[in-house]
């Protein structure tokens, strides 16, 4: 009588002990943003210091390569997986939620039987209700919900980087395909030159005015130039397919792009190193990431700790279902129970140790994807400025190499200079023209990759690149 008296204060009292164990364990208080963080780009340029611009799609001013994005955001494969990932994982968070709430189940079961001495027949009919519940005590429960919840977030902006990555690739391919079509047209262009050059060379010939070493030097060249097409217009299908596979479609390489490869004449705000931090989806999803990983560990440590569960039932049984849940025959009972683990073979220590070390390697990760993260954006800046002095210069050397080309077949004509010296004022005009469509072309892939690495989302209108039509 005295046990049964006093049993329930036990009960109370062993629990408010229990909870001191648990009362020591904080989780651990991570920064975001190392100390070491600079305050400004190492690599100096001449832009202030403003918010990163968003929207910088519209900066390309282009209808068709908006229409491109649009159809590999809807139809990318790889995309969509990214897609169907977050919605595991939000439904992996409805699963680990679940176990903060009660569980109610009802079952119910009716039988006939029959006996054959005497014969007789049975009937039997039964229906019961169970409540369960696990009192969260420690928060571990809580952990492990948090956990999911962390790597649901951090699937989101695994997902929006792959996003800005995929509109990032699909720029880039586009303008890979006007790169390659404009080479094949200087190709051509040369072809037909070197054509006309070699009509004048075989006439000066036939007239005793021209060497024979002179016709086949021509020759050779336009053979070379018809060799350099075959070449590009194989470049040109591969090209068109990657673009292709980037939209989702069958790689049949029958894109075409005719546009002017645009210039890039200003610089855009680049923000604050600190910013990044936030901005960029990929460190956001690193630092979910890692913050997971905490609750996982505190999640662990509390599995060494007692649980408590309540349970109650409300049940009857009779031979006839109309007398079911008549209140003189309900049955009921309420139940709760401690169960502590006592001996496991270390198994809850180690699997303690293992989350640790998940989360001190998830720290590093952290650290590496965001001094990563740094890296990229100074290595653009200083690409950039390297990519600019290089198109200026470029430029004016096609200028003077186009001079020098038209300049040396006419001292051929006049017999001042050797056909060699016109091939090689021709090689130098290559060179220069197709160094400057290929400079172009880096230019704006490092613009969108200097926007992929600041975080800035895609899609301000902005005269930031336009035509150089009179450029070339």
């Amino acid at each position: 009588m005295i046990w049964q008296q006093y049993q329930p204060t036990l009960l109370v009292l062993s629990i408010v002990l229990l909870s001191g164990c648990a009362s020591n364990i904080n989780s651990q208080q991570r920064e975001q943003a190392p100390n070491n963080v600079p305050q400004q780009w190492q690599q100096k340029i001449s832009a202030p210091i403003l918010h990163v611009q968003q929207q910088w799609l519209n900066q390309l001013q282009n209808p068709q390569l908006n229409q491109l994005v649009e159809q590999a955001l809807k139809n990318n494969q790889q995309l969509l997986q990214s897609s169907y990932d977050v919605a595991l994982q939000k439904q992996e968070l409805i699963v680990s939620g679940a176990a903060l709430w009660p569980t109610l189940d009802l079952s119910a079961r009716t039988s006939r039987s029959k006996n054959n001495r005497p014969v007789s027949y049975n009937n039997a009919s039964s229906v019961s209700l169970n409540l369960g519940y696990e009192v969260d005590l420690w928060g571990k429960l809580s952990d492990s919900n948090r956990q999911a919840n962390l790597n649901y977030l951090a699937q989101q902006a695994r997902f929006e980087q792959a996003r800005q990555q995929l509109v990032a690739d699909v720029v880039k391919s586009w303008f890979d395909v006007v790169t390659a079509k404009q080479l094949l047209d200087l190709y051509k262009r040369r072809e037909a030159n070197a054509l006309q050059n070699l009509d004048i060379i075989e006439s000066g010939y036939r007239q005793g005015l021209n060497e024979a070493l002179d016709v086949y030097l021509a020759r050779n060249e336009l053979n070379n130039e018809r060799s350099r097409i075959a070449t590009q217009q194989a470049s040109l299908l591969t090209t068109a397919r990657v673009l292709e596979r980037l939209l989702g479609d069958y790689p049949k390489g029958i894109i075409s792009a005719n546009n002017d490869l645009p210039v890039i004449n200003t610089n855009i705000p680049l923000g604050l190193p600190s910013e990044l931090i936030t901005r960029k989806p990929t460190l956001r999803a690193n630092w979910y990431q890692l913050l997971a990983s905490d609750a996982n560990l505190a999640y662990a440590h509390k599995q060494r700790f007692p649980s408590l569960n309540l349970t109650a039932s409300l049940s009857d049984a009779t031979d006839r279902v109309s007398d079911l849940f008549s209140p003189s025959s309900l049955a009921w009972s309420l139940l709760g129970s401690i169960s502590a683990p006592i001996f496991n073979g270390g198994r809850l220590k180690a699997n303690e140790e293992i989350a640790r070390l998940n989360s001190q390697k998830q720290e590093q990760q952290y650290l590496q994807a965001l001094y990563d993260a740094f890296s990229d954006v100074e290595n653009a800046i200083t690409l950039q400025q390297s990519l600019k002095a290089q198109y200026a210069s470029t430029l004016e050397a096609q200028e003077n190499a186009l001079a020098a080309e038209q300049l040396s077949f006419e001292q051929y004509q006049s017999g001042l200079v050797s056909y060699t010296t016109v091939l090689d004022a021709q090689g130098r005009s290559f060179d220069a023209q197709s160094s400057l469509i290929s400079i172009k072309n880096q230019l704006i892939a490092n613009r969108v990759n200097l926007h992929l690495a600041l975080g800035g989302d895609f899609a301000n209108t902005s005269t930031e690149l336009q035509s150089n039509n009179n450029e070339n």
